[in-house]
């Protein structure tokens, strides 16, 4: 396939870097956005241009904000000339019972995991529709599938993912644009970390038996996904022609977890 500009969001660290770096590696040029310091940038910029990217740009924006999010996705189009691509990846994450959960957080969860998506996707598909072609792959999650205890804000979101995707799918079924959702299981990424940390914490174990015993609760391999794993995934969606008869799926990377 011809090289791409893909707009990935969440991207300066776990999952969004990891299919940033696979992209830039497969001559892809790459927008992104994510929560980092200028050296963190500076970094990741390095990387994806060093991987083999053509193009790399960063843009910021506070991702619960609605006309940040337009700004952002109007300036990159701009400066790109088009978005081929889009990777909504962009997430947060907050643990507690529903009549404790603060609805600062519920707003902040919502807003970040859901309706971010919503403003990155109207954003770029008038652009997608005029050229006759759009890759948009959500990375929605197992908890858009099924749901948690003290998840509630994330698995709504997460739910609320999944049926956005199927919706994009067939408002653009004949437009050329495929929308999908990846939902991963456990994943190493710093949200997970910071729930082995929290479970370290409150029992006095160590973090190999803690993340041992997070992935085996639900996940039955027994293993985390990989980064790469999500990244090969992305890609396949993205630029395989196989993958372009995928539209408007929710397809589970999960070890298992929601065979059960």
């Amino acid at each position: 396939m011809d090289s791409l500009t893909l707009f990935i969001t969440g991207a300066t660290s776990g999952i969004g870097f990891g299919i940033a770096s696979r992209m830039a590696a497969a001559g892809h040029s790459i927008a992104f956005n994510g929560l980092a310091d200028a050296a963190r940038v500076d970094e990741v910029k390095a990387a994806l241009t060093d991987a083999g990217a053509p193009e790399c740009r960063y843009y910021d924006a506070d991702m619960r904000k609605p006309q940040d999010i337009r700004a952002m996705m109007q300036s990159a189009e701009a400066d790109f000339g088009r978005i081929d691509g889009l990777v909504n990846n962009a997430g947060i994450q907050f643990v507690a019972p529903v009549e404790e959960f603060p609805t600062e957080k519920w707003d902040d969860v919502i807003a970040i995991n859901l309706s971010a998506s919503f403003h990155t996707i109207a954003a770029v598909i008038p652009g997608m529709r005029e050229r006759g072609f759009g890759r948009i792959v959500n990375i929605a999650s197992t908890h858009g599938l099924i749901a948690s205890a003290g998840k509630s804000a994330y698995s709504a979101a997460k739910h609320g993912l999944v049926g956005l995707t199927r919706s994009i799918a067939l408002e653009a079924a004949t437009d050329g644009i495929t929308c999908n959702a990846i939902c991963p299981g456990w994943v190493r990424t710093p949200l997970v970390e910071a729930q082995i940390e929290a479970r370290m914490e409150a029992k006095g174990t160590s973090r190999q038996e803690e993340a041992r015993a997070l992935v085996i609760e639900r996940q039955p391999s027994g293993e985390f996904v990989s980064i790469e794993q999500i990244a090969e995934f992305a890609d396949f969606l993205i630029t395989s022609s196989a993958g372009a008869s995928f539209n408007g799926a929710a397809l589970p990377i999960d070890g298992a977890w929601t065979a059960q």
